[in-house]
């Protein structure tokens, strides 16, 4: 599990932050060493202690996050958090446990005190994130988890090795040769004119256009380009004999220019809607789940309030194999008391531990149910996010196709403004006189 700690002051804003509600679920595991038995009154406690040092950063907390997809038991926590005190050295200092849970999660949260009550001087904490770290890879190795990559090798860490990741431009709409064809040529099957054969091209999402070398083109959504002759199986002299001339048509730059501004408004309201319906399954999602965090907290409390009802009673049933007055007595002075004693807590000891197995048990059923529901959400959440990110690189095409008409519009500009200065100079000579 990955082991983050840190030393730090602030024991009040310690204390509220490992007691947000944010979390689903919050369990103050244990307090030890502390005279409160509540976690504000003991880092509170830890604070006052510090103010007899010079010790500003007297508290040493230590965060244990296991991999999402795996299932930690209370006691391998404990047997964590117990080799990281340590190889702190923090061992036998006042120490909290506290567990939070939230999206199918569960991890833990450890704070010692640092201040040596007998010498009332902090503990000094030399290398600690490498001893963490050194922790850390143990326990990977030791359970058989994946080990994060920055763990196997503190080079891959460095910024140089990472790799960015670019936006994935959207695919073209694949179509099949004989589709835009067979398209192309029914435009020109039910056409007798320039603007018939305009019209029905239009309807099948093509726009015709003068082509650079082809003559008369068809430009698609995409700007893709075909040339009619070719598509439409027809001879070029034919083509100029039913359409005329292509001079007062868009160019394919104009046509593109064109396609994106038609485009681009259809983009955004398809931008818009998403976005609108992505907020309103968020609103959904979070909705589910606050239902099913109150519903498990409602469980959980049941649970331990039966555990603990049937703690009281084993407890009250033990006590009662002890008799009373000469009885009792009899029973202390030939042994039988001690019998008793003995028993009772062999078996106080297994009750207690087949609780804890309990325990562990109903927590990580719970988690396994919000697991099951967060990968459900995320995964319609990915789905809006690739439709995001789809429609992000179409507008991004279509704003390249209104840029490159911009950019030939200037090349034009200064071609034709180059040659009438040529002209003009030329003008401004006059005829070569003769010598």
């Amino acid at each position: 599990m990955i082991l983050k700690g840190n030393q730090r002051g602030g024991a009040k804003n310690l204390a509220l932050h490992l007691l947000k509600e944010e979390n689903e679920h919050i369990d103050v595991h244990d307090i030890r060493g502390f005279a409160s038995s509540d976690l504000m009154g003991a880092l509170n406690e830890a604070y006052a202690v510090s103010r007899g040092t010079r010790c500003t950063k007297f508290l040493y907390s230590l965060s244990l996050n296991p991999p999402p997809s795996e299932t930690v038991s209370i006691a391998e926590f404990e047997a964590a958090i117990e080799r990281a005190e340590e190889q702190l050295e923090l061992s036998n200092q006042p120490r909290a446990i506290v567990f939070h849970e939230k999206e199918g999660r569960r991890h833990a949260h450890a704070v010692w005190s640092r201040i040596d009550i007998e010498q009332m001087k902090a503990i000094q904490m030399s290398f600690d994130h490498t001893k963490l770290r050194s922790l850390s890879r143990e326990l990977f190795l030791e359970h058989g988890w994946k080990m994060p990559r920055g763990l196997v090798n503190s080079q891959e860490r460095n910024p140089k090795n990472f790799t960015h990741a670019e936006w994935q431009q959207a695919k073209r709409i694949e179509k099949d040769p004989r589709e835009i064809a067979t398209a192309i040529q029914d435009a020109w099957a039910i056409s007798d004119s320039k603007a018939a054969f305009t019209h029905a091209l239009e309807e099948r999402g093509y726009t015709l256009a003068r082509g650079d070398r082809r003559g008369f083109v068809a430009v698609d959504i995409h700007g893709e380009i075909y040339s009619i002759s070719k598509k439409a199986n027809v001879r070029t002299k034919q083509v100029r004999e039913r359409l005329g001339d292509e001079k007062d048509l868009p160019s394919v730059t104009d046509a593109k220019h064109n396609i994106a501004n038609d485009m681009l408004p259809i983009l955004q309201s398809f931008k818009e809607e998403i976005k609108a319906k992505e907020q309103h399954q968020k609103n959904i999602l979070v909705s589910e789940r606050e239902q099913v965090i109150t519903r498990q907290r409602k469980e959980r409390q049941a649970f331990l309030d039966k555990q603990a009802e049937q703690k009281r009673l084993d407890a009250l049933k033990r006590q009662s194999r002890f008799r009373l007055g000469v009885k009792g007595i009899w029973d202390r002075l030939r042994g039988e008391h001690k019998r008793i004693q003995h028993m009772n807590e062999q078996e106080a000891k297994q009750a207690q531990e087949w609780d804890q197995r309990a325990k562990d048990q109903f927590i990580a059923n719970q988690l396994a149910e919000r697991r099951m529901i967060q990968q459900h959400a995320n995964t319609q959440m990915q789905q809006f996010h690739e439709q995001k990110q789809e429609l992000r690189s179409n507008i991004s095409q279509y704003k390249e196709m209104q840029q490159s008409n911009l950019n030939a519009r200037r090349e034009e500009f200064k071609r034709t403004r180059k040659d009438g200065d040529k002209h003009e100079i030329g003008r401004n000579r006059g005829p070569t006189q003769e010598r």
